[in-house]
């Protein structure tokens, strides 16, 4: 027998389902505002102290002189480095599998003949005049003598003077800025400018002095940066950074947006929870994120697995790092071994599947060894893998100021194998003056070290551009 409801209750089984639909609805449009509302959500500036003491003990009397510094090698330490690496020629060396390249680590072949230069070959007296070529000063901040490297151009009076400060990260140095410092002291044509460079070494890195307590995460360095332009002379002034350096001057021109007249960044990024979900997302449809140079951001899948790959030293940074540099601290072989590998997943990502790492012709042994010789001469490895621990263990602090964005008005130069590509609509999330940006299809993570004709180009291009945006408001 056949049965059929009846109209109404038909009706009400249909407005039962419409209330439900609704209520679902409702439901995710809610739950998608909290979520949106969380992702787009700016703190208010922290509340910085920029007298902090990073010192031992604080005494009545501060010596905050600028006094001029040489950098030695010197005979000592010398003569126990080379009694270390006669250590490393005795040991016997595993071979390494054909045709691995650097896919395990360090390729040992190639690694022997680099470190044999280092050996034989690196000129330790030739190389101390070389890294004495530029003027050398420290001076006192916040408890810490911070070294850096001051060069004032020659310009006639029509020359405009730029102060811009170049911030190095890990595993470089003042070193990398080497080949950059004269091109950016000397005019060219077709500019009315010219810059007075700074170049520090991070606290803790190279010839400037480690804290003795914990904290000295990103955002705090930026304040000891700050200090040291003013203490200077210098209300305002134009920074620039990669890697680390990117990351202080971040915090810097968040910090002082007043006294930052421009940013210049090589490692362009936005390091939030909104940008991660975006990049998560856009694997679904990558043209969605970025059309033009999907490549750099996308298969998702093997981005990931790079990332997984490479990033081990990161967790062990941030977490042990003291462990790990008594290990490279008594070993030179150590040292730049683990250094040099960097060097190689950071310079080219097909690097690590040739013998040579993919450093022949683009960065000298020498070059490289000078690197490895500013940690090895100053004894601060240790000191300077602590910033990743201070950086995750003051997540809340860093975390905020990914998170406010920055009117400082910002050029981004953005090398085909940097280990971060942002498309420029993100980037505006953090860096709503975003001026500009100049994308190019070589060069890798070291930009300034790798390709100094290049980065000083495009820190002119990126400077003028910034200077005609203030001329505009």
């Amino acid at each position: 027998m056949l049965s059929l409801s009846s109209p109404n209750k038909q009706n009400r089984k249909n407005d039962c389902c419409l209330i439900v639909s609704s209520i679902i609805v409702l439901a995710i449009a809610a739950l998608s505002y909290k979520v949106y509302s969380k992702l787009s959500f700016v703190p208010d500036l922290p509340q910085v102290d920029v007298e902090e003491w990073w010192g031992p003990n604080k005494t009545q009397h501060v010596n905050t002189a600028i006094r001029p510094y040489r950098i030695i090698f010197s005979e000592a330490m010398v003569a126990d480095l080379q009694f270390r690496m006669e250590e490393y020629r005795r040991f016997v060396k595993p071979k390494t599998f054909k045709d691995a390249g650097w896919t395990y680590g360090v390729n040992s072949e190639a690694f022997a003949s680099f470190f044999a230069d280092w050996v034989f070959r690196y000129n330790f007296r030739e190389r101390e005049r070389f890294f004495n070529k530029f003027n050398h000063f420290k001076t006192n901040v916040q408890g810490l003598d911070i070294h850096f490297i001051h060069v004032k151009p020659q310009v006639e009076k029509n020359v405009k003077v730029l102060p811009l400060l170049l911030l190095h990260g890990w595993p470089g140095s003042v070193r990398e800025f080497y080949g950059v410092i004269p091109l950016l002291t000397t005019v060219r044509p077709g500019f009315d400018f010219v810059f007075e460079v700074i170049v520090p070494s991070l606290p803790g890195f190279g010839f400037s002095d480690a804290t003795t307590r914990q904290g000295l995460s990103p955002t705090k360095i930026a304040v000891i940066m700050r200090n040291l332009m003013q203490r200077l002379g210098h209300k305002q002034y134009f920074i620039q950074g990669g890697d680390f350096g990117h990351i202080v001057a971040s915090s810097l021109a968040t910090l002082f947006p007043k006294e930052v007249f421009g940013f210049h960044t090589n490692m362009a990024m936005v390091d939030t929870k909104k940008a991660d979900l975006v990049w998560l997302l856009g694997g679904l449809w990558p043209t969605l994120v970025e059309k033009e140079f999907t490549d750099r951001i996308y298969p998702l899948k093997e981005k990931i697995a790079f990332f997984l790959e490479e990033s081990g030293y990161y967790h062990m940074h941030a977490t042990k790092p003291d462990t790990l540099g008594i290990a490279l601290r008594e070993s030179p072989a150590g040292l730049a071994a683990y250094i040099l590998e960097k060097f190689v997943v950071a310079t080219t990502p097909e690097g690590k599947y040739r013998e040579d790492g993919g450093l022949d012709g683009v960065f000298s042994n020498e070059e490289l060894l000078d690197n490895i010789m500013v940690y090895w001469a100053t004894g601060t490895i240790t000191t300077s893998m602590r910033l990743y621990k201070e950086t995750s263990n003051n997540s809340e602090l860093e975390g905020a100021i990914n998170l406010i964005p920055t009117e400082v008005p910002t050029w981004a130069l953005r090398l085909k194998y940097e280990l971060f590509f942002f498309p420029e609509f993100m980037l505006k999330w953090k860096f709503p003056n975003l001026i500009g940006t100049a994308t190019l299809d070589e060069g890798g993570h070291f930009a300034a070290f790798e390709k100094p004709v290049i980065f000083a180009d495009d820190v002119f291009k990126g400077v003028k551009h910034i200077l005609e945006f203030h001329k505009s408001r």
